[in-house]
C-alpha cells in the first residue's frame, strides 16, 4: 500500500500534486513525520486530505467525526476546513499516535476544536448515540480496521444528519479486491463491504480512485 492516488504512475502523480496540492506547512510537517513510522502506508495520501477539507467546505460542515485518527492528518485538514466554532470528534485507542498528532493540532491552532475520545471505536460510538450525538454531524471519516466497516457504518448513519456525507478509506484495497485469488480476512471484508453499500438504498453512493479508494455515501 501507498500514501498517493491509486493506479497512478510516477510522472502523472508528480504532475498531480504539482498542479493541485496546496498542502499548508503544518500538514507536510506532519506527513514528512509520519513517513518515518513502520506503519507510515496507514495515512491517507495528501490529495484525499485536500479533498476531504474541499467537501467539508462545499458541505458548509461544522460537526466531523472520525473513526481511526493515526497520527492526526485526515482530522487535522479537515478541521482546518471548518469554521471556528466547528468541532472535530475523533476516536482512537492508541495513545502513541495520537500524541504525534495532538502536537501538530496544537502547532496548528486548532486544538481547541478537536475532542478526541480514546478507547475502543465501538463504546465510543455508543457512548455518542447515548449522550444524544444522533443525527448531530456533517460529515464522517471511517479509516480503522477493515471487519469494523459495517457497524462502524451503521454507527455513522445514526450519527451523521439526513444529507450528511460518510467518507470510507482503502475501499479499493491496492487493488486486491478485484483479484479473485486473494482470500485474505480483511480483503473479503472490504468486498462484503463494498457489495453492501452497492445495494443500499439508504444512501447515495460514489467510489472514487482517489487514495486507496474513497467511498462517499450521503445520507438519505
Amino acid at each position: 500500500m501507498s500514501n498517493r492516488s491509486i493506479g497512478l504512475d510516477g510522472p502523472l502523480y508528480h504532475y498531480l500534486l504539482e498542479h493541485s496540492l496546496r498542502e499548508p506547512d503544518v500538514l507536510a510537517d506532519l506527513r514528512a513525520e509520519t513517513a518515518k513510522l513502520p506503519e507510515a502506508n496507514m495515512q491517507i495520501a495528501p490529495e484525499q486530505g485536500q479533498f476531504m477539507a474541499l467537501l467539508a467546505r462545499l458541505m458548509g460542515a461544522r460537526r466531523y467525526l472520525e473513526i481511526g485518527t493515526f497520527t492526526g492528518y485526515s482530522a487535522l485538514a479537515v478541521a482546518l476546513a471548518l469554521p471556528e466554532d466547528g468541532e472535530v470528534v475523533t476516536l482512537d485507542n492508541s495513545a502513541q499516535w495520537t500524541a504525534t498528532a495532538r502536537r501538530y493540532w496544537e502547532r496548528a491552532g486548532v486544538s481547541g476544536r478537536i475532542r478526541l475520545e480514546p478507547g475502543a471505536a465501538r463504546d465510543s460510538l455508543q457512548a455518542l448515540e447515548q449522550r444524544g450525538e444522533t443525527g448531530r454531524f456533517d460529515l464522517a471519516f471511517i479509516d480503522a480496521d477493515k471487519t469494523g466497516y459495517p457497524d462502524y457504518f451503521e454507527h455513522c448513519l445514526r450519527l451523521v444528519r439526513a444529507g450528511g456525507l460518510i467518507l470510507v478509506d482503502n475501499t479499493l484495497w491496492h487493488g486486491t479486491v478485484a483479484d479473485p485469488d486473494d482470500e485474505r480476512e480483511d480483503t473479503r471484508a472490504i468486498r462484503a463491504f463494498n457489495n453492501a453499500l452497492h445495494h443500499d438504498e439508504r444512501i447515495d453512493l460514489s467510489l472514487a480512485p482517489i487514495g486507496d479508494g474513497l467511498t462517499l455515501a450521503r445520507r438519505r
